[in-house]
C-alpha cells in the first residue's frame, strides 16, 4: 500500500533512537528485575538491623522507666515495683510523642500499614527520609512507656521508609520504589516473627496491590535476607512455643470454623471501636498533640488493674497458646487490653495493631474452644490469626503467620477454616478493614481483588484503525484545505516523507498555519509508536508515559 494509505509504516532510520518512543512491553522478569532485587536485599538488611536496635531501645526505654536499671532485653512491665507511679509514665512517654509529631511529623501517628497504604497509593510511594527515624523513636518511647503495643508495627513502618527512602536516593520508576517500600516492609515483619511467607503474603494483600513476577520476586527475597539475618541473631525456634497440635477431627475443625466466625463478628467490632474512638477524639477541644497523653491515662490506669496489658505482650500470646492462661483470668485480660489498646491507639499515638489484635483474638478463641468442649490451645491459635484476617483483611498472610511463629503443620486446616470464616463475615458486614477505613473516609479507593487484565490480554494490532489517512511531508498545508470537512475529520494525523514516518500533526495545528507552510514543517517531535503484537495494556502505559493522545501503529520490519 502507498504510505498514503498504508496503516503500518517504518520507522524513519535517520530518527535519533533516544528520540524516537518505540519500545516493547516490559516482560516479567527482565535484567531491572535483578538490580531492584539487590535493592531489595540491601533493604532488608538495613530493616533487619533497625528491627534489632528498635527491639533493644524499646528493652531500655522500659528497663528504665519501670525498674530503674539500663537493659536491653525486651521485658515486660507487669513485675515493675512502681506500684501507682505506673500511671505517670505512660503519661509522661504520651507527651514527648505528642511532640514529637507536632514538631517532628504528624505522619507518625497511627498504625503504620495504613501511612504506608497511603503513599503507595496517593504520593508514588515518597515517604519522608525523617519518618525512618522519627518513627522507631516515637514508637519505642511509646512501647517503652508502657504503650500496649507491639515492636512490629513501626518496624515494618520503618522499613518501608528505608526502601522508599532508598528509591527516591536513585532513579528508579514509582512501581519500582513501591515495591522497595514492601520488601523493606515485608523485611521487618521478617526479622520481628521469623515469617518469611507471611510477610511476602502480606505485601501482597496490603502494599503490593498486583500479583507479578517483577514484584514478587524482590519481596521474596528481601524476606530471605531478614531471615537469615534473625537466624543468625536469635536462631531458629519459633517466636510462640505451644505444645503439638493433634490430628483433628471433622467435627472440631467445623468447631474451629465457628469460633472463627465469632471472631469474625469481634473483628468488625474491633474496628468499629477503633475508629469511633478517634472520631471522639476528634471533639476535644484541646490540639491533638496532646490528646496521645488523654489516652495514656487509660493506659496507665488499666495497667495498674491488669499489669500484663502494658508494653508489646508477646508473653501474653505465648502463654495463650500454651494453655496457663485461662478463665476468668483470660477474660479479664482480653477485656482490659482491649480498653487500653483502643483508647491509646484511638488517641493518635504512636503505635500498632498486630499483637494486641492476636493477644485479644487469642484469647477470644481459647475461651470459645473450651465453651465448646475443644482443645483451647488450638483455639486460641485459630482465634489469633482469624482477628487479624477479619481485621486486616489479610487472609493469606494470617492463616501462614500463625503457622510459622508456631511451626504446627496439624494446625494449617483449621486456621484456614477458621480465617476464612472471619474474612466472610467481615466482608459481608464492613465496608473497609482496620487498615484500609481510615483511608476509606478520606476518600481513597483501595484495590481489595486482584484479576486478570483484560488489556492485557488484547493486542495493538487488533483495535488499530486499518487504513489511517497519512500525510505526505512535502505538501503544503493549503492543499489540505479542500480535504478537511471531507476527510481529515480526526485530531491527528501521521505524517510521512518517501515512506519513513517523521511524526504526527493535529488537526488544529494545520487550522492554524498559513497556506504555504509544509506538512514536514509542523511536525514537532518523533512519534510515539506500537508494534501491532504489543497488548493494549502496554500502549496505555506509553501513552501515560509520553504524556499523548495517540499512537502510531507501526510494522516492526
Amino acid at each position: 500500500m502507498s504510505p498514503e494509505h498504508s496503516g503500518q509504516l517504518p520507522v524513519a532510520p535517520s530518527l535519533d533512537p533516544t528520540l524516537a518512543s518505540v519500545g516493547v512491553h516490559a516482560p516479567p522478569v527482565d535484567r531491572r528485575v535483578v538490580l531492584i532485587t539487590l535493592l531489595a536485599v540491601g533493604v532488608a538488611a538495613g530493616a533487619a538491623i533497625i528491627a534489632r536496635v528498635l527491639t533493644a531501645l524499646i528493652g531500655l526505654i522500659t528497663n528504665l522507666s519501670f525498674y530503674g536499671r539500663w537493659g536491653t532485653d525486651l521485658v515486660s512491665p507487669a513485675d515493675s515495683p512502681l506500684g501507682w507511679w505506673i500511671v505517670v509514665i505512660p503519661i509522661a512517654g504520651s507527651i514527648i510523642v505528642g511532640f514529637m509529631a507536632r514538631y517532628g511529623s504528624a505522619a507518625i501517628r497511627g498504625h503504620g500499614i495504613p501511612e504506608a497504604m497511603e503513599q503507595v497509593l496517593t504520593n508514588e510511594s515518597r515517604i519522608p527520609v525523617r519518618m525512618t527515624f522519627l518513627k522507631p523513636i516515637s514508637a519505642a518511647i511509646a512501647i517503652g512507656t508502657g504503650g500496649p503495643f507491639g515492636a512490629e508495627g513501626p518496624i515494618i513502618a520503618t522499613g518501608g521508609a528505608i526502601g522508599s527512602v532508598l528509591g527516591q536516593a536513585i532513579h528508579v520508576s514509582a512501581n519500582e520504589r513501591k515495591t522497595l517500600l514492601a520488601a523493606g516492609a515485608a523485611a521487618g515483619m521478617t526479622a520481628t516473627f521469623g515469617t518469611p511467607v507471611a510477610a511476602v503474603l502480606l505485601a501482597i494483600e496490603l502494599l503490593l496491590f498486583e500479583y507479578r513476577a517483577r514484584s514478587l520476586v524482590p519481596v521474596a527475597f528481601a524476606c530471605v535476607t531478614a531471615q537469615a539475618m534473625r537466624s543468625a541473631a536469635v536462631g531458629l525456634a519459633p517466636v510462640f512455643a505451644m505444645p503439638q497440635v493433634p490430628q483433628l477431627t471433622g467435627e472440631q475443625i467445623a468447631i474451629y470454623c465457628g469460633i472463627g466466625v465469632i471472631v469474625g463478628i469481634a473483628a468488625v467490632g474491633v474496628t468499629r471501636l477503633i475508629y469511633w474512638i478517634e472520631d471522639m477524639f476528634e471533639h476535644l477541644p484541646v490540639h491533638w498533640m496532646w490528646w496521645p497523653a488523654i489516652g495514656a491515662i487509660a493506659v496507665g490506669l488499666v495497667g495498674v488493674w491488669q499489669p500484663h496489658t502494658l508494653g508489646v505482650g508477646y508473653d501474653n500470646i505465648e502463654r495463650t497458646l500454651q494453655g496457663s492462661l485461662e478463665g476468668q483470668t483470660l477474660a479479664v485480660l482480653v477485656f482490659a487490653k482491649l480498653v487500653s489498646w483502643s483508647i491509646s491507639l484511638g488517641s493518635g499515638t504512636s503505635g500498632g495493631t498486630l499483637a494486641p489484635l492476636f493477644t485479644m483474638g487469642g484469647g477470644v478463641g481459647a475461651l470459645l474452644a473450651a465453651a465448646a468442649g475443644v482443645d483451647p490451645r488450638v483455639g486460641a491459635l485459630v482465634g489469633m490469626a482469624a482477628m487479624f484476617a477479619g481485621a486486616s483483611r489479610a487472609l493469606l498472610a494470617s492463616v501462614v503467620f500463625a503457622f510459622e511463629t508456631t511451626r504446627q503443620p496439624l494446625g494449617l486446616l483449621p486456621l484456614l477454616g477458621g480465617c476464612s470464616a472471619a474474612y466472610l463475615v467481615s466482608c459481608l458486614v464492613m465496608p473497609g478493614s482496620i487498615m484500609t477505613e481510615k483511608l476509606r473516609r478520606r476518600g481513597l479507593r483501595v484495590p481489595e481483588a486482584y484479576g486478570a487484565d483484560l488489556m492485557d490480554q488484547i493486542h495493538v494490532g487488533d483495535q488499530a484503525h486499518g487504513e489511517p489517512v497519512v500525510l505526505d511531508a512535502d505538501h503544503s498545508v493549503a492543499s489540505l484545505r479542500p480535504r478537511m470537512d471531507r476527510e481529515l475529520l480526526h485530531h491527528g494525523y501521521p505524517v510521512a516523507s518517501h515512506g519513513k514516518l517523521l511524526g504526527v500533526v493535529t488537526r488544529h495545528e494545520v487550522i492554524a498555519a498559513t497556506d504555504e507552510t509544509t506538512v514536514g514543517a509542523l511536525v514537532r517531535r518523533p512519534a510515539v509508536t506500537a508494534f501491532p503484537d504489543e497488548t493494549l495494556r502496554a500502549a496505555v502505559e506509553r501513552m501515560l508515559t509520553e504524556n499523548v493522545g495517540r499512537l502510531i501503529v507501526v510494522s516492526r520490519e
